[in-house]
């Protein structure tokens, strides 16, 4: 409990467990509302896929439950659809059993309007069960269903994700044609239609197997006990074996059922009422209806949420499938230095605050660091006019040895075009003056004295480069005496062909 999922949605407590998932009511910060959230239990391909496949199926209709919004975190998929809080047909019949024909006929008209909404997207339920047709909790008023759960839904000619052997769907509410195998299509969904009403009229779950052998070896049977004729017979037409005797649309179903409610007769003032609760029960400590106490950890910045102060949540995760717009990112007091010129850009002069708001703390980014203190500018001269161009960059010649150095004088051209060097500078013998070489008069060498100037200095004193190239004579000579015999041998062996 207070689990925050992608940064946006906090799970609140569990409520229902469906094929793949589980299903959770959740505050949506976002929208600042409970949702159903479903949180699926598998990451594998095959889960993937029908995940798509629901959160995909986005059909606007009062007796339809879809998914509404999605969202991923690590190897986790989620998504959300409107929280209803009435449970499902299975709960109603638990509280009354077995429910007036009247009543059922209100329910029946829903769940086939919902169904033809659906039929007219090309899509096949396959799943349509008490247990996936949920209710509002409207009290003692007019009902309100709303059928759920696509999660093995498929439009008509979508590949398939089961092989062709295997049959998708809950044990006693498949169609014959589906347990053979047959593609599935829109009378496979009438046919589990007839199921739940049969399911409402009786007040438990009817024996899918051994009605279709009855139809198949005496035809349609007459009405059960407690369920008029006319009625059954509209029950009875949705429950044929063969899809070609059944309803082909859930609209010509919805229509004859019409037909056969104005025959029924009117509800006398001794029949129960039925009431439908709220199943989901009240909400846990630090909860109320407008949303969580504490701002929980985890949240993004714009999901919304109680005011913290100061505090900031971390990101637990990025919801993929409701257009989040990227968050600002926090700008730098100071502009850092332009490379091309050294200088620093211009900043924009900051907001003024209203007096006695105070100042607040930068915003940290996403990822938990912190941010660095901007680079000082470096103090640089006011750039020189047009009119005089940068020269060149001087250097100033070595003082001759034995007089005093000067220190090296900076010019404001070097600012911008000297550049360090991260390794030391290297040692620089230093040479003399050209004064002295133009001040004295030149002096040439005797040829004689010449070699004597040139003879070679010790090896220890010797500079690399000056030794002539080759191996030494040491290497050289075996090298030498081995091609000659190599060549001697080669010499004999030709004579002997």
């Amino acid at each position: 409990m207070g689990e925050v999922f992608a940064g946006r949605y906090e799970l609140v407590d569990p409520i229902g467990r469906g094929g793949v998932g589980a299903v959770w009511r959740a505050w949506d910060h976002r929208r600042r509302r409970y949702v159903a959230a479903k949180v699926l239990l598998q990451s594998d391909a095959h889960s993937l896929l029908r995940f798509v496949r629901e959160q995909a199926l986005r059909i606007d209709h009062p007796h339809v439950l879809a998914p509404t919004s999605w969202a991923a975190d690590d190897d986790k998929v989620l998504f959300t659809m409107d929280l209803v809080a009435g449970g499902s047909l299975v709960h109603l019949v638990g509280d009354y059993g077995p429910l007036p024909p009247a009543f059922v006929c209100t329910l029946l008209d829903q769940l086939l309007s919902g169904l033809a909404a659906v039929h007219a997207e090309d899509v096949v339920h396959r799943d349509v069960k008490p247990a996936n047709v949920l209710l509002e909790a409207t009290g003692r008023r007019r009902p309100k269903l709303r059928l759920s759960d696509f999660g093995i839904a498929m439009r008509l000619g979508e590949p398939r994700l089961t092989e062709t052997d295997l049959v998708v769907g809950t044990p006693g509410y498949l169609a014959p044609e589906q347990m053979m195998g047959a593609e599935p299509d829109f009378p496979a969904d009438l046919f589990a239609v007839g199921l739940v009403a049969l399911y409402l009229l009786e007040g438990a779950k009817p024996d899918a197997k051994a009605l279709i052998q009855h139809f198949a070896d005496h035809g349609t049977p007459g009405a059960p006990q407690g369920i008029p004729e006319p009625l059954w017979q509209v029950v009875a037409t949705l429950l044929q074996p063969d899809p070609e005797a059944r309803f082909r649309t859930a609209t010509g179903a919805r229509k004859a059922l019409a037909a056969a409610a104005e025959l029924l007769p009117e509800p006398g003032p001794d029949d129960e009422l039925i009431e439908i609760f709220d199943q989901l029960g009240p909400l846990p400590p630090g909860f109320t209806e407008t949303g969580p106490e504490k701002r929980a950890s985890g949240l993004r910045p714009d999901a919304g949420g109680p005011p913290v102060g100061d505090e900031g949540g971390g990101t637990a995760g990025q919801s993929v499938g409701d257009g989040v717009e990227p968050e600002p990112r926090p700008a730098w007091s100071t502009a850092p230095p332009d490379p091309r010129n050294g200088t620093a850009a211009p900043v924009a002069p900051p907001v003024a605050t209203p007096s006695g708001a105070g100042s607040r703390p930068a915003a940290r980014p996403d990822t938990g660091g912190f941010p660095l203190p901007p680079p000082r500018p470096a103090s640089v001269p006011p750039p020189r006019s047009p009119e005089h161009p940068p020269h060149p960059p001087q250097y100033a010649p070595h003082p001759p040895h034995g007089h005093q150095q000067r220190a090296h004088e900076v010019f404001p051209h070097e600012a911008t075009h000297q550049l360090r060097s991260p390794l030391p500078p290297p040692t620089v013998r230093p040479a003399p003056s050209t004064a002295e070489y133009t001040a004295r008069s030149s002096q040439v060498p005797h040829p004689d004295t010449v070699t004597e100037q040139r003879a070679p200095s010790p090896r220890s004193h010797r500079r690399r480069g000056t030794r002539r190239p080759g191996p030494p004579a040491r290497v050289a000579v075996p090298v030498l005496l081995l091609a000659l015999a190599c060549y001697a041998v080669g010499f004999w062996a030709l004579t002997r062909i």
